[in-house]
């Protein structure tokens, strides 16, 4: 490597550990990344992650500088200096939720670039945004009677890793690689922080396939579908996308203003939105499902007389 030589001992062990789920090519593409960067495999500067091991057409390796290989990778540069001032964080203290622990809207990072005719200092900047860095997933459980593991039609925060603990740190280190990204691109086009790929992993998706897969988001807030719930109200049974933060009132509204006979067909019609809406605002939810019993079980209390 440009730092350190492996022996042929070395490499085999670094091939039976570090980069066990490579395949000859894989493995052959990790060592010459880490000799080029001049990484250590050992140190844990330079990891290799496989997705879908298991479908040879969609079998995709990325290459993960730690934070450690990356501040040795600036370093080398000579036209850096590490942040001078703490990650700036922005929140929304509406978005506090378990798939949100303290409501985090974005963490930017700030790191030092020179001017290579000038000599000044500047600042580079990198924003990280939570809602496409954190590792939200569908949630699954085992069904009994089925015999496999079904989708329970809520959303759940990872907690193998460390987004639930030091979420913070995470969307920081996410920021913070988007910044090296912008003001060292030859030297960290290409190369993904861990962070970046805790979601890619609970989504078994590669890095391209992430890229794709938030185009698609951005394509869906575009048209109102991204925070939204997509619901019917039962007239012509047409679709509508709600603002998250108004589907509460809306549904509170219906239920209050209908017959029992409508709510309990539009509950019964909407049964998959209603779920979507119990795993992004369990507060709201509950409100709307005690509003909904309440009428529904008025109705057959009357029914019964």
């Amino acid at each position: 490597m440009t730092r350190f030589d492996l022996t042929a001992r070395q490499v085999a062990l670094v091939k039976d550990t570090v980069a066990k789920d490579c395949n000859g090519d894989e493995f052959s593409l990790f060592m010459e990344v880490a000799r080029a960067k001049g990484l250590d495999p050992f140190l844990g500067q330079i990891i290799p992650m496989v997705f879908s091991k298991d479908n040879a057409a969609k079998r995709k390796l990325t290459i993960i500088i730690s934070r450690d290989g990356q501040r040795v990778i600036a370093q080398r540069c000579g036209d850096y200096r590490p942040a001078s001032k703490p990650p700036e964080y922005e929140r929304d203290k509406d978005l506090i939720s378990p798939l949100n622990p303290q409501g985090i809207v974005s963490a930017t990072v700030y790191l030092w670039k020179q001017d290579q005719k000038s000599g000044e200092w500047y600042e580079v900047a990198g924003q990280a945004f939570w809602e496409e860095f954190a590792p939200v997933s569908d949630e699954w459980v085992y069904d009994q009677e089925a015999g496999k593991r079904k989708p329970t039609g809520k959303k759940v925060l990872d907690s193998s890793g460390n987004w639930c603990r030091m979420p913070r740190l995470m969307i920081a280190k996410c920021a913070e690689m988007q910044a090296l990204r912008a003001g060292w691109p030859e030297q960290f086009t290409g190369l993904y922080d861990e962070a970046e790929m805790d979601r890619a992993k609970v989504l078994d998706m590669s890095a391209t396939e992430i890229v794709e897969h938030d185009r698609q988001e951005s394509r869906l807030k575009a048209v109102g579908a991204k925070d939204a719930i997509t619901v019917t109200w039962g007239d012509n049974w047409t679709l509508e996308n709600v603002p998250l933060g108004q589907f509460a009132d809306r549904a509170l509204e219906f239920v209050k203003n209908e017959p029992a006979e409508k709510v309990a067909k539009w509950r019964d019609a909407n049964r998959e939105p209603l779920r979507e809406f119990w795993a992004r605002n369990p507060g709201d939810a509950l409100e709307v499902k005690k509003a909904l019993e309440a009428k529904i079980a008025g109705n057959h209390v009357l029914m019964a007389g």
